[in-house]
């Protein structure tokens, strides 16, 4: 895909270029990943200033975000990247390959600094709020291997998510205390007071007046923030995929479902008698569960909810909307991302006070006139739907007149299912019976490949 940067992408783009510390605290849907990529594209086979580069990031952010934003842009040709992920033997493999970039999640990072030659003359450090804490292992093992890195870069859309307090630990990082001071209860002195106390015991502290201001202005050289609003005109509503990949074993009980309609279990089976009842099987699948012949849900996988709690985390505390499709992905949700379902008016009402962070709707729910722009502004089609109408009626919700943030609508897609077809439909706006069945008719039987064989 051709790269054509916003005035604000390329700006960012050279400050990260033009400085040996930089932090982008980029609203989400703003293209962190991007900015960065190019930059590191351009200080590799440009400038030639760099030659081996770190990015440390969340698991499935590592895992998937990295990789397809790498291989989705043409302009990034010539960057070759190695995912340090798995067991050890397979990240110690990853580490043996030939590469530009080196992809690590951060739960690793101990590992490779205490059993690794460390040879990293840049830093990339994704959701750089993930290290807020100065007394856990990922900021202690950065911390000394600092100083062997010549070029750093922190991401995030929320830096301070807890307060200022968090954001020593993260800029010391960054500069090695030069800003913010070498101690953390010098920083909290110059710039805090106790705030919840037991006797002696501090629990919290609050900013002194003129704080917030001090230590904005002290960080201001080498950190630039962009809220989305002020960079896209409003109202405007941003469209993101978010893709997620089965393991074989799940992959091959989704085909045997596209090929032979039927999936036989003891208990249950599971069985398509046509072409909109597969696709209605199929969408399941991708989902995660499915419903059997008797009513019982079957569990195949959970990459969708890893997703959604990637994307609900990275939200720091700003309310999602989830969307959902079926019964057995509502209760699912609820469970794992603690989403409140919008069901009664006075779920609504909380849902626009904003005393709902994660809040889960049915798009049957979401009809004409109903109003939810007030409560966020982030919306996660957990599973997809071939009405267009439902479809465009929920996203309507959030993007409408009186929304005053930019709406970031992300579409969890699992790669290799129905999901990139209903995806593809919606975009064109041809989402009517014809183009449900010839999604699914073709696959009936099974699907070839290049060399006409069947998988």
């Amino acid at each position: 895909m051709k790269y054509e940067p916003h005035e604000y992408q390329e700006y960012a783009k050279e400050f990260v270029v033009k400085q040996n510390v930089s932090a982008l605290f980029l609203d989400c849907g703003l293209g962190k990943t991007v900015i960065t990529l190019t930059a590191i594209w351009e200080l590799l086979l440009d400038y030639f200033d760099v030659r081996k580069i770190l990015v440390i990031a969340p698991l499935r952010v590592a895992r998937d975000t990295w990789p397809a934003e790498l291989y989705k842009w043409e302009h990034l040709k010539g960057i070759e990247m190695s995912a340090v992920l798995g067991s050890e033997r397979e990240r110690v493999t990853a580490l043996n390959r030939r590469a530009n970039v080196y992809v690590i999640n951060r739960e690793n990072l101990e590992w490779l600094v205490g059993h690794c030659r460390w040879d990293f003359d840049m830093v990339v450090i994704d959701e750089l709020s993930s290290f807020k804490s100065h007394k856990a292992k990922r900021f202690k093992a950065l911390k000394r291997v600092r100083p062997m890195v010549r070029r750093i870069v922190g991401l995030t859309g929320t830096p301070a998510p807890n307060g200022l307090i968090d954001l020593w630990a993260e800029i010391g990082l960054l500069d090695m205390g030069q800003r913010l001071g070498r101690f953390i209860g010098g920083y909290r002195d110059r710039f805090f007071v106790p705030d919840k106390r037991s006797r002696e015991m501090v629990f919290s502290y609050k900013p002194r007046e003129g704080a917030e201001e001090a230590i904005y202005e002290l960080i201001s050289d080498i950190c630039i923030s962009m809220k989305a609003t002020d960079y896209l005109e409003m109202p405007e509503c941003i469209y993101n995929r978010v893709e997620v990949t089965m393991n074989e074993k799940e992959r091959k009980l989704y085909q045997q479902l596209e090929r032979d309609m039927l999936i036989p279990f003891e208990d249950g089976d599971i069985d398509a008698g046509n072409a909109a009842g597969l696709s209605n099987k199929l969408m399941q699948m991708a989902n995660g569960a499915v419903y059997d012949e008797n009513g019982a849900v079957k569990h195949i996988h959970d990459r969708k909810l890893e997703a959604l709690e990637d994307l609900v985390e990275s939200a720091n505390g700003k309310p999602v909307l989830i969307a959902y499709w079926y019964k057995h992905d509502l209760e699912r949700i609820k469970e794992y991302v603690g989403a409140v379902e919008l069901d009664t008016a006075e779920d609504m009402r909380k849902w626009d006070a904003g005393e709902i962070p994660v809040a889960v709707i049915h798009p049957a729910s979401a009809g004409h006139g109903l109003n939810l722009q007030a409560g966020g502004s982030t919306l996660i089609w957990f599973g997809l739907t071939w009405s267009l109408e439902l479809y465009q009626q929920m996203n309507a919700r959030l993007w409408r007149q009186g929304q005053k943030e930019t709406v970031v609508i992300h579409h969890l897609i699992a790669k290799g299912t129905l999901d990139e077809r209903v995806m593809e439909a919606l975009e064109k706006k041809d989402c009517g019976q014809s183009a449900l069945v010839d999604a699914v008719k073709a696959r009936i039987g099974g699907v070839r490949d290049g060399c006409g064989k069947t998988v």
